[in-house]
C-alpha cells in the first residue's frame, strides 16, 4: 500500500476519528428529524394540525423524499467521494431545519421537511460504505452499531433541546407578537437546532476518504463518470429507463399496470381517510420504486439478483422495517402520550424522553452490536436470533410504559424500551451488508433504508394518528385515543417473527457462498 494512503488502514486511529466524526453527523442527523415530535402539540395548536397531519409531517414527508432520493444517492455513493456527499446533505438538511422554523402553515412546514429528507438521504448509504472499508468484518457489526447509535443519541437530544428551548422561550416571551419577528418557540427550537449543521458541514468535508473495498480484499477501481451513474440511477426512477430497454414493450405493460394498481388502491384510501397529501406522496413513492426496481434488472441485474433473490436478504427487507414502524410510531407520539395522559409540562417530558432515547438507545444499539459479534462465532443465525428475542420483548415493553398508572413506573418502562429495541439495529445493517459485495453496499444499504422508510416511517407514524383521529371522532378522550393507537401498532411484529424465523433457514448458506452467487448473476468478480 502507498504511504499516502495510510489513513486507508484498516481499523487504524485515523479510521477511529472518522468513525467519531460520522456518528456526531448522524446525531445531528436524528436532532433535526426527531424535534418536531417534542415540538408537536405546539405546533397542533398553532397551525390546526391533525395527529394523522403530525403523523404526515414526521413521517410520510420526510420518508418518501428521503427514501426516493436516497436510491440515486447510494448510486453516487458508489462511486463518488463519500464523504463529500455526506458534507453537503449535511448542510442541505440544516438548511431545511433553519426554514421550518420560518414555516407559518401545514403546507410550507411539509414542504421544508421534504427538503430535510432530501438532504438526510445521502448520510448512510454514504457512512455504512465508508464504514465497512474503514474496518474490518469482524468488528463490522460492532462499529455499525456505534454509528447507528446516532439515532438515539440524536433524537434523545432533539427531544431535551426542543422541549427546554420551547418552555424558556415561551416563559421568556408570553406573548409571541413581542418575540423577535413574532417567533413562536417552536420555530425557534427549529432554527437554534439547524445552525450548528451548516458549520459541522465544514468539518465534515475533511475527513478522507479509504480505499473502496480495502477491509475484504477486493479493491474496487474509481469510476470515471460517477455523477452519469447517478444520472442513470435518477432516469431509472421513471419509465422513461425502460424506452429502448429489451422486451420495452413488455416492461411498460408491466409498469402501466402496476402504476395503474397503485393509482386505485391510493384514490380508495383518499376516500376512506380523506388524506390527499399523504397517499400522493406514498402512492408516487411506491411508483417510482417500482420504475427504479424494473430498470435495476436491466441496468445491473448482479445488483438486483442479490437484493431480490436472495431469500434471506429479502425476508430481512419485509421483516425488519416493521420494528421501525413501531419504533416510528412511538418516537412521533411518545412525547404526544405523555403531554395528554400524565399532564407533564413540554420541559420534563424532552429531558426525560431525551434522556431515555440517549442513554438506553445508546447502551441497547451497543450491546445489540456486541451480542451479535460474539453470538455470531458461534452461530451463523447468531444476529437473527438476537433480532427474533428483541422482537418478542418490544411488545410487553410498550403496553407497560402506555398502561401502568403510575408516572414513574411509565417512565421506567419507557426506558426498557428504548434500550431494548435499538437492539437490532446494528445486527440488521450488518446483516444486509454481509449478504452482498463491497460495491453493492451502498446501494444495498439505500434500499434498505428505504424499506425502513417507506414501510416504517411513512406507515406508522401516519397509520397511528389515523387511529387515534379516527377515535376521536367518535368521541373518545384525545389522551386515551394516542394511547390505544400506540397499543395496536405493535400488532405487525408478527410479521417480522415471521420472515425471520424463515430467513435463518436461508442465510448462511447465502451469506458464505455471497461471491459465487453474484458470479452466478454475471457478477465479473
Amino acid at each position: 500500500m502507498n504511504k499516502d494512503n495510510s489513513h486507508s488502514e484498516v481499523g487504524g486511529r485515523y479510521a477511529k476519528f472518522a468513525l467519531a466524526i460520522l456518528v456526531v453527523v448522524y446525531v445531528f442527523n436524528f436532532i433535526d428529524r426527531q424535534i418536531l415530535t417534542i415540538l408537536a402539540e405546539e405546533i397542533q395548536a398553532d397551525l390546526g394540525i391533525s395527529d394523522s397531519g403530525i403523523g404526515f409531517l414526521y413521517g410520510t414527508a420526510f420518508a418518501v423524499f428521503y427514501s426516493i432520493v436516497g436510491i440515486p444517492l447510494g448510486r453516487l455513493a458508489d462511486v463518488w467521494t463519500r464523504k463529500n456527499l455526506i458534507s453537503i446533505g449535511l448542510a442541505t438538511w440544516s438548511f431545511f431545519t433553519v426554514l421550518s422554523g420560518t414555516a407559518r402553515s401545514f403546507t410550507a412546514l411539509a414542504a421544508f421537511r421534504f427538503g430535510v429528507g432530501i438532504g438526510e438521504s445521502s448520510a448512510s448509504p454514504s457512512a455504512y460504505s465508508l464504514l465497512s472499508d474503514y474496518f474490518s468484518p469482524r468488528v463490522r457489526t460492532t462499529v455499525l452499531a456505534i454509528y447507528s447509535s446516532g439515532v438515539y443519541i440524536g433524537a434523545g437530544i432533539g427531544l431535551f433541546l426542543g422541549g427546554t428551548i420551547v418552555e424558556y422561550w415561551n416563559a421568556t416571551y408570553p406573548d409571541p407578537s413581542l418575540a423577535p419577528l413574532g417567533i413562536k418557540g417552536w420555530q425557534a427550537a427549529f432554527i437554534a437546532v439547524g445552525l450548528p449543521g451548516l458549520l459541522l458541514a465544514l468539518v465534515t468535508w475533511q475527513i478522507k476518504e479509504p480505499i473502496r473495498g480495502l477491509s475484504d480484499g477486493i479493491e474496487t477501481p474509481k469510476n470515471p463518470t460517477p455523477f452519469k451513474e447517478m444520472f442513470k440511477e435518477m432516469i431509472g426512477l421513471t419509465p422513461f429507463s425502460l424506452i429502448g430497454q429489451e422486451n420495452a414493450g413488455r416492461n411498460i405493460l408491466i409498469n402501466l399496470v402496476i402504476g395503474f394498481l397503485i393509482f386505485s388502491l391510493c384514490y380508495q384510501l383518499v376516500i376512506l381517510t380523506g388524506d390527499i397529501a399523504q397517499w400522493i406522496a406514498f402512492g408516487l413513492g411506491c411508483y417510482f420504486i417500482t420504475c427504479w426496481i424494473q430498470s435495476l434488472r436491466l441496468r445491473d441485474p448482479a445488483i438486483f439478483s442479490v437484493i431480490f433473490r436472495s431469500k434471506a436478504h429479502l425476508l430481512c427487507l419485509i421483516g425488519f422495517p416493521f420494528i421501525a414502524f413501531v419504533q416510528y410510531a412511538h418516537g412521533a407520539f411518545g412525547p404526544t402520550f405523555y403531554l395528554r395522559n400524565h399532564g407533564v409540562d413540554i420541559g420534563e417530558v424532552g429531558i426525560m424522553l431525551g434522556i431515555f432515547t440517549a442513554v438506553g438507545g445508546l447502551l441497547g444499539i451497543v450491546t445489540g452490536g456486541l451480542l451479535g459479534d460474539k453470538l455470531r462465532k458461534t452461530y451463523p443465525n447468531g444476529r437473527l436470533y438476537i433480532i427474533l428475542v428483541v422482537t418478542v420483548m418490544i411488545a410487553p415493553s410498550t403496553l407497560l410504559y402506555i398502561y401502568v398508572e403510575n408516572l414513574y413506573h411509565s417512565y421506567f418502562w419507557n426506558f426498557m424500551f428504548s434500550f431494548i429495541g435499538p437492539m437490532w439495529l446494528g445486527l440488521g445493517v450488518s446483516t444486509i451488508a454481509d449478504l452482498v459485495l463491497p460495491r453493492m453496499r451502498a446501494v444495498a444499504g439505500a434500499f434498505f433504508i428505504l424499506m425502513l422508510s417507506m414501510l416504517g416511517m411513512a406507515l406508522g407514524p401516519y397509520l397511528t394518528g389515523e387511529v387515534s383521529d379516527v377515535l376521536i371522532a367518535q368521541g373518545v378522550d384525545d389522551g386515551e385515543s394516542i394511547k390505544t393507537a400506540l397499543a395496536l401498532c405493535t400488532c405487525v411484529l408478527v410479521i417480522t417473527i415471521g420472515c425471520l424465523l424463515t430467513a435463518c433457514r436461508y442465510l448462511p448458506e447465502e451469506e458464505k457462498n455471497k461471491i459465487e452467487i453474484a458470479r452466478s448473476y454475471g457478477e465479473p468478480t
